[in-house]
C-alpha cells in the first residue's frame, strides 16, 4: 500500500472540500443575480440552488469513487482498509455546506428583493 493510499483512507479531501466552499456559491450568486434584478426571484432561486445542489452531487459522487477505488486496491493487496472518516461523514460534509450555501444565497435573494422594492419610495417613506 502506498502512502497516497494511505492519506486518500485516513484524511479527508480538503481541497475538494475548499472548492466546494467557494465556487459553487460563487456559480450560484453569479447565475442568480441577473435574474433577481429583473424581478424573477424564484427564477434566480432555482438557478442558483441548482448549481449548488449539483456541484455538491457531483463532489460526493467523486468522492465515493475515490474511496471505492481505494478500498478495492486494499482488498485487492489481501487485506481491509476502511475509510476514516466513513462514507456517510465524508458525504455529510458536502451536503452541509450545500445546505448552507443554498440558505445564504435564499437570505441574499430577500436582501436584493428589498432593495429593489423600496426603490420606488423615496428615502423618508422607507
Amino acid at each position: 500500500m502506498t502512502a497516497a493510499t494511505n492519506v486518500a483512507v485516513d484524511e479527508l479531501s480538503w481541497r475538494w472540500i475548499a472548492l466546494m466552499s467557494t465556487v459553487p456559491v460563487l456559480l450560484g450568486f453569479l447565475l442568480a443575480f441577473p435574474l433577481w434584478r429583473q424581478k424573477q426571484t424564484i427564477l434566480g432561486n432555482l438557478a442558483g440552488s441548482a448549481v449548488i445542489l449539483a456541484a455538491a452531487l457531483v463532489l460526493m459522487l467523486r468522492e465515493y469513487v475515490e474511496l471505492d477505488r481505494v478500498t478495492k486496491a486494499c482488498l485487492d493487496a489481501g487485506f481491509t482498509c476502511w475509510p476514516t472518516p466513513g462514507f456517510f461523514t465524508r458525504f455529510a460534509i458536502y451536503a452541509g455546506i450545500g445546505l448552507v450555501e443554498m440558505m445564504a444565497l435564499f437570505v441574499w435573494s430577500l436582501r436584493v428583493e428589498r432593495n429593489i422594492r423600496n426603490r420606488g419610495y423615496a428615502p423618508e417613506w422607507r
